[in-house]
Parts: C-alpha cells; structure tokens; sequence
C-alpha cells in the first residue's frame, strides 16, 4: 500500500469482541506497569485507536475501501 502523508482522524462506533478491548487494555498496562502507588497511568482509549490504526495500516484499508464489492453483504 503506497503510504500517504496526508491523514484524518475519524471517530466512529465499531463492534469490536469485548475479549479484543479486555487483550488491548490487560497489554497496555503490562507494558507500562504499576506507578509507585500501585495505579497504572495509560490512556487505553488512545492504545485502542493506536491498535486499530495500525490493523488498518497493515491489512490495506484504502484498498479494501476502494473496492465496491466490498460495500454488499
């Protein structure tokens, strides 16, 4: 997929497993552990848009969006 500088940021409702929101916030706090009181200090909502962002990226969106067979059930 050619990379294009030029982006937006979109917010949407997406169905997503509820075990894919529970993977993404157990891995978040293991990368950023436990502060000295014990809290874990991550924006999971952003490592959520992150994650998605980079799934997009990696399995081609624009083309999948650019194709109109994809757009029928």
């Amino acid at each position: 997929m050619a990379k294009s500088d030029e982006r937006i940021t979109v917010n949407t409702t997406l169905d997503i497993p509820a075990a894919a929101l529970q993977a993404v916030v157990e891995n978040a706090r293991e990368m950023v552990g436990k502060d000295e009181k014990g809290v874990y200090r991550v924006d999971t909502y952003q490592k959520l848009g992150e994650i998605i962002s980079r799934f997009l990226d990696e399995k081609d969106f624009l083309s999948y969006a650019r194709d109109v067979s994809n757009y029928s059930r």
